[in-house]
């Protein structure tokens, strides 16, 4: 939300998706660095299954110390799971003092009634002085919808308190259709966002890529780490053709992809994941398969996620609109955390890949019949792209702040 307040509208959607950029050199990152400390104090050891070696006291636990031969299994030191879980205060602490010098929203500003403030942040964001023309037309804009919003929920709920106004702010949703629309649509495309299976696989990439035949111990730790580079690479073009080609062609192919990938992956598995030593070609066909899907997935729905609820909410629910829309990324992530484990493992993992391939094949009709293109529209301008037409008493009350503020009459609220 923030980001998307801040930026002009033909860099809205590459901005915001830098912030996906970000999160995935932090899984490239978090990869390699719990790759590495893995072999502190030595490398990991797990007896063979079956195991079949001795047993201390009759006990059924291996002890990697005391059950293989002098130096054929070193074990781990706490080390190997300290340093990585401490080394993330350190970003922890940048984001916080780096938080101390970014300016606020100016359309925050403007709702807090500074506007002398959101004219010299806004000023400053586009490097531009203040009186520029430019400048001065779009913090008009801004002020116009602020004061259209305030005296419009006023004029709504007149005795209304906060507590009531904070209730109505949901409800509106739910008043009319094109509100709902854009609630829908915004809660879908982070449903989607997590039910395609990106982050099942992100999680439990060392068990997948063990699943499709690579030492679980450590080849699969490293195809690991690749997989978090090709996620960062594939996100690189979102940033330079969500604002070029806009939204749906990316959302519609890339979900076109993701589900070809996982239609493909969840097939190899459920023909051949019971012995994949005997099957190399199948396994090598699973495992690039995956990989595609990644890029698939980097550039379309894992940016855009984040990108369509941050602009498709009018000002006065935005803040609203977004915490409905990030509480069901949330929702839905733990959901399918806490169901992949026994999906992969249901079936040699085959249940999983073509559960995610159904909501694919869901995202991708979604994106194709009921998703509308939002390039190039500022924020105050999206009224338009949802139908959101305003009623004759609401495009007169526009129409009469645009004239006061010396604005070209038109109708922000109307396409």
């Amino acid at each position: 939300m923030y980001l998307a307040e801040i930026s002009s509208a033909n860099i809205r959607g590459s901005l915001v998706s830098l912030q996906q950029l970000a999160i995935t050199l932090g899984i490239l990152v978090s990869y390699w660095i719990a790759y590495d400390t893995s072999h502190i104090g030595g490398t990991r050891c797990a007896p063979e299954i079956p195991y079949s070696g001795p047993l201390l006291n009759g006990s059924p636990t291996f002890d990697p110390y005391n059950d293989v031969p002098v130096g054929g299994c070193t074990g781990q030191t706490e080390a190997s799971w300290r340093v990585p879980v401490g080394f993330q205060l350190f970003p922890a602490l940048c984001l916080g003092v780096g938080m101390l010098f970014m300016p606020y929203s100016p359309r925050w500003l403007m709702e807090q009634g500074r506007e002398e403030e959101a004219l010299q942040t806004l000023s400053r964001l586009r490097r531009r002085p203040a009186d520029d023309r430019s400048v001065r037309f779009e913090f008009l804009e801004i002020m116009a919808e602020v004061r259209y919003t305030r005296e419009a929920m006023k004029a709504a709920y007149p005795d209304a308190g906060s507590f009531r106004m904070f209730i109505n702010n949901y409800w509106i949703f739910f008043s009319s259709w094109p509100k709902f629309k854009r609630l829908a649509i915004g809660g879908l495309t982070m449903f989607f966002q997590q039910f395609m299976g990106c982050n099942a696989i992100i999680y439990y990439a060392p068990t997948i890529f063990g699943q499709l035949g690579l030492n679980p111990n450590t080849t699969s730790l490293l195809a690991t780490g690749v997989y978090g580079v090709v996620n960062m690479l594939a996100t690189l073009p979102a940033v330079i053709l969500l604002d070029s080609v806009g939204r749906r062609p990316l959302l519609i192919s890339g979900a076109a992809g993701c589900l070809t990938c996982l239609v493909v992956v969840g097939a190899l598995v459920t023909a051949y994941g019971r012995d994949w030593s005997a099957h190399e070609v199948a396994a090598r066909t699973a495992i690039a398969f995956v990989f595609l899907y990644d890029v698939n997935f980097s550039y379309s729905w894992a940016p855009i996620g984040w990108v369509l609820p941050s602009e498709i909410f009018p000002l006065h629910l935005r803040s609203t609109g977004i915490s409905i829309t990030t509480s069901i990324t949330w929702i839905s992530n733990f959901v399918v955390g806490l169901v992949s484990p026994s999906m992969l493992t249901t079936s040699k993992g085959g249940l999983a890949y073509f559960t995610f391939a159904g909501f694919s094949l869901l995202a991708l009709l979604s994106a194709m019949f009921f998703y509308p293109e939002t390039k190039g529209r500022s924020l105050e301008e999206m009224d338009a792209a949802f139908g959101d037409n305003a009623t004759d008493r609401q495009r007169e009350h526009m129409e009469s702040i645009c004239r006061e503020l010396g604005l070209p009459v038109k109708a922000l609220l109307t396409a």
